[in-house]
């Protein structure tokens, strides 16, 4: 192997020790952040939406509802945005869904601001963020499953709200060591295709 070989040899070697540093790192941060809960006195509680089916939340969403309902109950904050739109055939949205549950766990109708568009954590982000800026709301405690909390509240700051996470204790994302490996690996993908998304944009 000549001189150039061994130098691209070398370069390619750096890049991957570069590329499994940037993951160990995300990954240490993103189970950072799902174990801890930063609830604190917001304007709003902000709750990811997930699979709904025929205006019924499943599992993933009830759990996230349930909590949202928690804080909202505690005083974190005055009212609860739902989040997400929905798919070709679907009689309502995620945050339709969303809404009517909040209602029946007693959550008063008038503290419910649906926000039903958005198939993906981004868009949803961006649209939630357009509705707080038009109503003057600057802070949000964000609710979702505890692997997705990093990128969520990241996804939220970076559209100019101030942003924490109250993460989820129930549901099938919180099914033990296998579901926190799981989700951590597809977290960490999905992150840093975030990062490069907003590095290229």
């Amino acid at each position: 192997m000549g001189a150039l070989g061994r130098v691209v040899g070398r370069l390619i070697g750096l890049l991957l020790l570069l590329a499994i540093a940037a993951a160990v790192i995300t990954a240490v941060r993103i189970v950072i952040a799902a174990n801890d809960d930063e609830r604190r006195a917001s304007e709003t509680i902000v709750v990811l939406g997930a699979a709904q089916y025929n205006g019924e939340p499943q599992e993933y969403l009830t759990a996230r509802l349930d909590h949202s309902a928690l804080l909202f109950t505690d005083g974190v904050a005055p009212r609860v945005l739902t989040t997400g739109g929905n798919r070709p055939g679907d009689n309502f949205t995620e945050a339709e869904a969303g809404s009517e549950y909040l209602q029946a766990l007693g959550v008063p109708a008038d503290a419910i601001v649906p926000v039903g568009e958005g198939n993906d954590t981004l868009e949803s982000m961006i649209a939630v963020a357009e509705v707080m800026h038009e109503r003057g709301w600057t802070s949000a405690v964000v609710v979702t499953d505890p692997w997705h909390t990093l990128r969520a509240t990241e996804m939220l700051g970076d559209q100019g709200i101030d942003a924490v996470g109250s993460p989820t204790r129930t549901g099938p994302a919180n099914d033990g060591l296998w579901s926190a490996t799981k989700y951590t690996a597809r977290e960490t993908a999905a992150y840093l295709y975030y990062l490069y998304q907003r590095l290229t944009s």
